[in-house]
């Protein structure tokens, strides 16, 4: 049995506590937070939990095998770092730090410890997102063109980070996972229409190897709740849907042709378009943050590397982040990664 301590119980908190409590092969048994109100209601809905409003307190139990951290993103470097000192296995929230190099030296401290570092990009484990990766590397779509993603709501509004931050790690971590690279350059465009002191929209661009173009529209003020990604391929073209009920993927046998007749008005040939049908392939449905912890706890009990969220992978989405809020600060010049 994996005892895990949970160290923030905010939005996310309270959700890894619920998982962890229902695995079969793990508990969570102490949360922390610095809101006595917040613990409250933890203690409400999970009686048996341990409180505490320091985090030490998990960090010196020695009966605390691993740590969950959802707490604000300038704090995930120091927590990890700790808890890893502290000999303890980490899953940390997206992002895992605000600097490249704080993710390579909490790589290393894992590796010195012999301990599992795994980082909460939860898109990996949605079967969704799974499904369309399949479909790009098995080559069902031809060579890719580019990629487009949507993440919009009205709020929830953060003052820890902006919207660039709070938002954009997902669909670059998707894109990293489906692409099985990091983007080479990037721009960005950034605003804050609510005028304070965060971003609160971003549009961003980035160039992944094969000449593909990927674009991200992120934003906290959208009357509509929006989780899309749109695949186009020289083949066929895809869509993911995170909202959809009928089925997240949509397979569209669409392409574009050029013929070999000359026509005197369009030249030496003509491009046309290539209608097909629509497949929606059945999948079945799991929550990918149950998903997520348990293979965080498996990693631990076979003592193998996470390597789909592992801290190169955060690492190489923090890089990109970094990259655009330097775009962004440069009115949307390109930069090199």
């Amino acid at each position: 049995m994996i005892n895990v301590g949970v160290i923030g119980c905010g939005q996310w908190g309270p959700n890894h506590i619920r998982i962890f409590t229902q695995l079969p092969n793990t508990r969570s048994t102490v949360c922390a937070d610095l809101s006595e109100q917040r613990l409250a209601a933890i203690k409400t809905s999970f009686p048996h939990i341990q409180t505490t409003t320091d985090y030490q307190d998990i960090l010196k139990n020695p009966d605390i095998h691993a740590v969950c951290i959802a707490s604000p993103t300038n704090t995930h470097f120091d927590l990890t770092r700790e808890a890893l000192e502290s000999d303890k296995h980490v899953l940390c929230e997206k992002p895992l730090a605000l600097q490249e190099k704080e993710c390579s030296y909490l790589k290393d401290l894992s590796i010195k410890r012999n301990k599992i570092l795994m980082v909460g990009h939860v898109f990996l484990f949605n079967v969704g997102i799974v499904r369309l990766k399949e479909y790009v590397r098995c080559g069902e779509l031809g060579r890719v063109y580019y990629a487009h993603a949507t993440r919009t709501n009205l709020g929830p509004f953060r003052y820890d980070v902006s919207a660039l931050w709070d938002l954009a790690p997902h669909d670059i971590a998707i894109f990293n996972y489906v692409f099985d690279s990091a983007p080479l350059r990037v721009s960005a465009r950034a605003q804050r229409c609510l005028d304070t002191p965060r971003d609160d929209l971003a549009f961003g661009t980035l160039e992944y190897p094969g000449n593909i173009m990927a674009h991200i529209h992120i934003s906290w003020i959208d009357p509509k709740k929006i989780r899309q990604i749109t695949i186009v391929g020289e083949k066929k073209m895809i869509t993911w849907d995170d909202l959809d009920d009928i089925g997240p993927i949509k397979l569209y046998d669409k392409h574009v042709e050029k013929t070999n007749v000359c026509y005197k008005t369009y030249g030496e040939f003509r491009l046309l378009s290539k209608e097909g049908g629509i497949t929606i392939p059945k999948i079945e449905s799991r929550e990918p943050l149950e998903v997520q912890d348990q293979y965080f706890i498996d990693c631990i009990e076979r003592r193998v590397p996470a390597d789909i969220a592992d801290a190169d992978k955060a690492r190489a989405v923090v890089r990109t982040l970094v990259a655009m809020q330097e775009s962004i600060d440069r009115q949307g010049a390109c930069v090199g990664l």
